[in-house]
């Protein structure tokens, strides 16, 4: 069977793990600088869900960067399926919440000082900005997962 690159086990995949686990932190990072983010129902959802994606994705990478640097692991077809399943979960739960985050911080923006002060409410794009690059990542993870799975 041909190695499919960012299959699971590989280390296109471990990359693509990694950043996803590093654009998760730096969303949670962003949006935790200050605490006011409570107040709004899309942050609190935004910050849940990428405190989901960073042990998911460092899971992930400490299996694929076990496969690359000691012994590569055989691919099965149960544990990719569910591979599969969790990254396209998590792949639209990011997607929703980069989306309503982002919504929320531009509405805020444009409302004025008494919601948001501008500092604050570009910490609040920048979390979401960073949240819709790891969802990329985690969508090219589930494409790429996807596509391997019928030939296992």
């Amino acid at each position: 069977m041909e190695e499919l690159p960012g299959a699971l086990g590989t280390s296109p995949s471990l990359v693509l793990r990694l950043g996803q686990a590093i654009f998760a932190s730096a969303s949670l990072f962003f949006m935790c600088l200050e605490i006011e983010f409570y107040s709004y129902t899309a942050f609190c959802y935004l910050v849940t869900i990428m405190g989901l994606m960073v042990p998911w994705s460092l899971t992930l990478a400490v299996v694929d960067g076990y496969s690359v640097f000691v012994r590569h692991l055989p691919p099965q077809a149960r544990v990719t399926a569910i591979i599969v399943a969790g990254d396209w979960v998590l792949s639209f739960l990011a997607l929703a919440a980069s989306c309503s985050t982002a919504s929320v911080a531009d509405i805020l923006l444009k409302v004025g000082v008494p919601y948001c002060s501008a500092k604050l409410c570009s910490r609040y794009r920048l979390s979401a900005a960073m949240a819709f690059l790891s969802w990329f990542l985690s969508l090219v993870s589930a494409l790429f997962n996807l596509w391997l799975l019928p030939s296992l």
